[in-house]
């Protein structure tokens, strides 16, 4: 059994420790609101800019024609990997990473070819630790993202997408959905996905759907929002991603706290057994000498 001197030593590391993790959970918590109301606000606007589109692909008459369209035949698929740059988020990090190396399994079982993207360094860094080594790795701002950080990874992108680096761009991210869940999701987003509907409908089909007029015309259009398209989501993934490292820390902080908390608990109920021990101990000694004195 551990001396009663050891026992007092631990708890007060854990009360210490504990002190670290409730703070640590006050500011995931006040950073968790601000990213919230982020991709609240967002939500919306990337939603309405798909729709914008999909409008537009229905009425254009060289829908495919643009390079970010462009269906290829695919030999090489890129693998966007969006994780943070800081661990104690539970398992925030490894659900992504899991998912990715699962969808690049699935990639090679077909025969292609993988080439990683990865934000954040604990993505980065587990995928060199495995010997894949990133094409691209963008660091330093999963904490507080700006449309900036978005714009440059799209422009990075689209720049190798044009020069058939790959063929098809899958985004992996953690969605959030509320503080104690998220959902990780795998989008293709490049090409630019479209509705099934502008895809599928003949030219004789969309001139039956009535005349709606576009200023300037709908391929230009196309031209000016498929990039504004992909910015925004990228920038949306990576709002949702901050949204969720901040929620899942949160958690992984109220855990650790809830766990200190218990064991300070035990710690306490050992350290008056041993304290009791050693009086009990004491009073058998001065009784045994009373003893031998008479």
């Amino acid at each position: 059994m551990a001396s009663l001197q050891d026992i007092r030593r631990r708890i007060h590391s854990v009360k210490n420790t504990s002190k670290i993790t409730k703070a640590m959970e006050l500011v995931a918590g006040a950073k968790l609101r601000r990213a919230q109301v982020r991709i609240e606000s967002l939500r919306p606007f990337a939603d309405g800019m798909h729709e914008l589109i999909s409008e537009a692909a229905v009425r254009s008459d060289s829908l495919g024609a643009h390079p970010l369209l462009e269906r290829r035949d695919v030999e090489t698929t890129a693998i966007l990997l969006m994780s943070g740059d800081r661990g104690l988020a539970g398992a925030f990090n490894a659900s992504v990473l899991r998912r990715a190396l699962d969808e690049a399994a699935e990639e090679r079982a077909k025969g292609h070819a993988v080439v990683w993207y990865v934000v954040g360094r604990k993505g980065a860094g587990s995928l060199r630790f495995r010997g894949a080594e990133p094409a691209h790795a963008w660091t330093g701002f999963t904490d507080r993202p700006v449309y900036q950080d978005a714009e440059q990874i799209s422009h990075h992108l689209i720049e190798a997408y044009g020069e058939r680096v790959f063929d098809r761009l899958v985004m992996i991210f953690n969605h959030f959905d509320s503080p104690l869940v998220q959902t990780v999701y795998a989008t293709e987003v490049l090409p630019v996905p479209l509705p099934e509907r502008a895809l599928e409908l003949s030219a004789r089909d969309r001139a039956m759907q009535g005349e709606l007029l576009f200023e300037p015309s709908p391929e230009d259009m196309l031209e000016a929002l498929l990039t504004t398209a992909l910015e925004t989501e990228v920038f949306r993934a990576l709002l949702e991603s901050t949204a969720s490292e901040h929620g899942a820390r949160m958690t992984a902080m109220r855990n650790a706290s809830d766990n200190a908390r218990d064991l300070i608990d035990r710690l306490t109920l050992d350290m008056n057994r041993a304290r009791q021990a050693e009086i009990t101990q004491q009073l058998l000694e001065v009784v045994a000498g009373a003893d031998a004195l008479s």
